[in-house]
């Protein structure tokens, strides 16, 4: 439900299967940000992500929605969960990491995705 009153109403890391469920649900407010460099995003990316170099972060804190659900991808899961605790920390609540990164989309949502 949202608005959240604190980050502990939103867990720290949700799977790319609840992920995408909370994305098709518009109650959900989610918003998937990929993280990852725009070389990567070449390669493949989840469709209406937005992009945000984990470098761009820190810059773009005052553009990010506090009012949206913010679902953080990468390609593994390492740099995501980073960013997850940066925003956390600078006082984002509804904020978790995409475990498994765009590698665990691809395996087990969308396997004829590219891969790198």
């Amino acid at each position: 439900p949202f608005p959240a009153t604190s980050a502990a109403d939103f867990p720290p890391e949700v799977s790319v299967a609840s992920a995408r469920q909370l994305l098709g649900d518009e109650n959900s407010r989610a918003l998937l940000i990929d993280v990852r460099e725009p070389w990567e995003t070449q390669i493949c990316q989840v469709a209406n992500s937005t992009l945000i170099p984990m470098r761009r972060i820190p810059e773009s804190l005052s553009s990010l929605p506090r009012d949206r659900y913010l679902l953080i991808l990468c390609h593994h899961g390492s740099r995501s969960r980073q960013v997850t605790g940066f925003l956390r920390d600078r006082g984002f609540t509804a904020v978790s990491n995409v475990a498994g990164g765009i590698t665990a989309w691809a395996e087990q949502l969308d396997p004829g995705m590219p891969r790198y």
